[in-house]
């Protein structure tokens, strides 16, 4: 059988809440060795909500599943030259990181023990300044044209946390290929804002600013740019429908009736609905016309009249209702497997979306327990024997052990 993707790369990572550990997490899901370290007892994120009858943090675990889970007293000058040689171990040598190390984690000074050290480093702004992922949005328009624009709608998602994992994740992968071709490593640096504005920018929302003079519109549900829109069914549930091309506007038209009755009613109103964005341009005329048909019918009767596989639209769900409902959130999709995960629980768990020709998708990875690896991680890696475990752990260095090494 072939060897994970990233067999072979070991990732020190040292980090708090989303982007980070969601980059180490992706690479672990790929076979890399991801090494997570945590201040003795947990960084600041370890018992964040949702929280289990126990009160585990399913979110930890989710975020840390298949790496190795490591303890170190890193306010201590002891634990951070632990956590130094840890990193420099590797070969190369990965770090990465969103929190704001310096001195002997930082980059000059680990790269001068190592020149081959790869530190990939996330900071809130390009100027080392803070923010999170709800201080960044609200920054880069995005809350402005989301729902009627009466008033800023946050979105829950944690869309540039989760965009800035992705890219980090990248980020090592690029680095450890030009440390491959030339030996030589480096810092790599991203910045939660820049993920936010360069989407805004790559979306052309600052070149419609900048050459229209206009900017995008808040929309409420409808698609921007074509048509679609959320309508609500006669037993309450709510579906989105989209007709971007032209044969998914047919599809549309025929499937409820309106091909004979909306494009008339609309040339007789002066408005054309033979292009994108013309239909966006009508978009309060189309729905108007189409809410008192899904309104007449059921979810059920709705999807038995959407049949035709040109047609774009989806049922709103919660996720209790996408874990009953969608066959693409259970096991039937090779993605997903039920996990019993230590402590926390028994529930459904993604491995990889990835799904590579060459190479098999590896399971999903179960949570450790925090500071379950400390002793194994630092014995393996660092020659450590049960002796200066033991002292190490005495000394309140590192954490105690729970894998069931020498205590």
């Amino acid at each position: 059988m072939s060897e994970p993707l990233l067999a072979g790369l070991r990732v020190v990572e040292f980090s708090a809440f989303v982007a980070a550990p969601s980059a180490g997490l992706t690479l672990a899901q790929l076979g890399a060795e991801v090494i997570r370290v945590d201040p003795i007892g947990g960084n600041i994120d370890h018992t964040r909500a949702p929280l289990n009858a126990q009160g585990a943090s399913l979110y930890w675990a989710n975020l840390n599943r298949g790496k190795r889970s490591v303890e170190i007293d890193v306010r201590s000058a002891a634990g951070r030259a632990l956590l130094r040689r840890l990193i420099l171990a590797g070969e190369p040598p990965v770090f990465l990181t969103n929190l704001g190390v310096d001195g002997e984690l930082g980059f000059e000074s680990l790269a001068a023990e190592h020149p081959g050290l790869i530190m990939v480093q996330l900071a809130g702004s390009p100027d080392g300044g803070n923010a999170v992922d709800y201080t960044v949005n609200c920054a880069a328009g995005f809350p402005l044209v989301t729902g009627d624009g009466a008033v800023p709608v946050n979105h829950v998602l944690p869309a540039w946390d989760v965009a800035a994992g992705k890219l980090l994740a990248l980020a090592v992968l690029a680095a450890e290929r030009h440390w491959r071709r030339s030996g030589r490593g480096q810092h790599v640096k991203l910045a939660l804002s820049d993920v936010a504005m360069a989407a805004a920018a790559d979306l052309a929302y600052l070149a419609d600013v900048q050459v229209n003079g206009t900017e995008r519109r808040a929309d409420g549900n409808r698609l921007y740019g074509a048509w679609g829109d959320s309508f609500r069914c006669a037993d309450g549930r709510w579906v989105m429908a989209v007709a971007i091309t032209d044969k998914q506007w047919t599809a549309l038209l025929r499937a409820t009736g309106m091909a004979d009755k909306l494009p008339p009613a609309a040339a007789a109103l002066g408005l054309a609905l033979d292009t994108q964005v013309a239909r966006y341009e009508a978009s309060a005329l189309i729905s108007a016309a189409l809410q008192p048909w899904f309104a007449a019918r059921t979810l059920a009767q709705v999807q038995a009249a959407f049949t035709d596989r040109a047609l774009l639209w989806g049922p709103y769900r919660s996720f209790a209702q996408m874990l009953a409902e969608d066959p693409r959130a259970s096991e039937a999709n090779p993605m997903f497997r039920t996990v019993t995960h230590p402590g926390v629980g028994r529930f459904l768990t993604a491995a990889s979306p990835l799904d590579f020709g060459a190479v098999p998708r590896l399971p999903p990875g179960v949570a450790s327990r925090l500071g379950a690896d400390t002793h194994a991680v630092l014995a393996q890696h660092l020659g450590l024997g049960s002796d200066e475990l033991r002292a190490l752990t005495a000394a309140g260095t590192i954490g105690p052990s729970t894998d069931g090494s020498p205590a």
